[in-house]
């Protein structure tokens, strides 16, 4: 990166995205994360700045057989919109098939999963593995793109390994067939997410085609994120990992694309009572079964940066009732507030 992005200079408003018919903005994209980004996340992170949500990637051999758990994973609230539906699989037939349900089903866009390390993905020659063979790429993209009337995106990886960095040549057959929009996280497959994401090569598929490139990685600073975006020159930013627990990453970087200043992340106790919502929409939505354990890893996210939060995690997993998990936050809050009222006395 060239010259930091300096805190309290007045920041420039940004150009929105247009993808296809689908306007988004902010041009800011949730990523789509697997157990995590169901309709219940989407919804409550939607309102801090996300212009663009996506599901929980889905295998399209799954969707052949029309599962509750694979079609709650593409399921909807409408709040969310608009709301790209991830999907994996190494198949062009059995993928054109996939688009077309979860286009019936509501998608605004289909994205293709040409980026996913997991070993549960690639044995079966899915996601980023897909990438060993460029000319399967190209075959699944264009069944896709002919099988829907929405437009199609594709994310990918920048190659297998860093032997064989092929995504210029996937971008460039994505833009002949076409898909309307790229995302590359700048990782190969086999770094999963270790190192530091090569933001260079973002900015150099971004000269490589003419629509839009979504950049991908390591994004959890929102002056770093805006400068990332300046220098590369993409269109949007994707951001995954770094918004869990703190979806006020997102805000603060909507402030600075509007040209405003951001607001500082809120204390400890706000934090917490957000966790505390989160919770309890999930209990709501999936029932207390279902959600007790999917919130451990949420909650573990939110208890980030503040002291005594790494106790307060270890008593947290081994909650098993909502009601005992609540009630170990709200008093959590209680003494944090307590605290702040002390300091402020002395």
């Amino acid at each position: 990166m060239s010259e930091p992005f300096l805190v309290g200079a007045r920041p420039e408003r940004v150009e929105g995205l247009r993808i296809g018919s689908v306007e988004v903005w902010p041009p800011i994209v949730l990523a789509p994360m697997s157990g995590v980004t169901n309709r219940t996340m989407r919804a409550l992170y939607k309102p801090f700045g996300f212009g663009l949500t996506v599901t929980e990637f889905v295998s399209s051999n799954a969707l052949q057989y029309g599962a509750r758990r694979t079609m709650e994973m593409i399921d909807q609230h409408g709040v969310e919109r608009p709301v790209s539906t991830q999907l994996w699989g190494n198949d062009p037939a059995i993928m054109a098939m996939a688009a077309k349900v979860v286009r019936e089903c509501g998608a605004d866009i289909v994205d293709i999963n040409f980026g996913c390390p997991a070993p549960k993905v690639t044995k079966t020659e899915g996601g980023s593995a897909c990438l060993r063979d460029v000319d399967r790429c190209e075959a699944i993209m264009k069944a896709v793109v002919d099988a829907v009337d929405c437009p199609v995106t594709m994310k990918m990886r920048l190659g297998w390994n860093e032997n064989e960095l092929v995504f210029v040549e996937v971008a460039k057959r994505a833009q002949a067939v076409g898909v309307q929009a790229l995302t590359l996280h700048a990782r190969t497959a086999k770094q999963f997410y270790k190192g530091n994401a090569d933001w260079s090569k973002i900015a150099e598929l971004k000269r490589a085609v003419d629509i839009p490139v979504i950049g991908n990685g390591d994004l959890g600073d929102p002056y770093e994120a805006l400068q990332r975006m300046r220098e590369s020159g993409v269109d949007a930013l994707m951001l995954g990992r770094a918004t869990l627990g703190n979806p006020w990453l997102v805000s603060r970087l909507h402030a600075l694309m509007e040209g405003r200043e951001p607001e500082a992340t809120p204390p400890a106790p706000e934090r917490l009572r957000f966790a505390m919502h989160h919770y309890r929409t999930m209990v709501e939505e999936w029932g207390e079964p279902r959600a007790v354990p999917q919130m451990r890893k949420h909650l573990g996210y939110y208890l980030k940066g503040f002291a005594g939060a790494s106790a307060l995690r270890e008593r947290l997993m081994r909650t098993e009732t909502a009601a005992e998990t609540l009630a170990v936050l709200a008093e959590t809050i209680d003494q944090l507030e307590a605290h702040t009222r002390e300091l402020a006395v002395a």
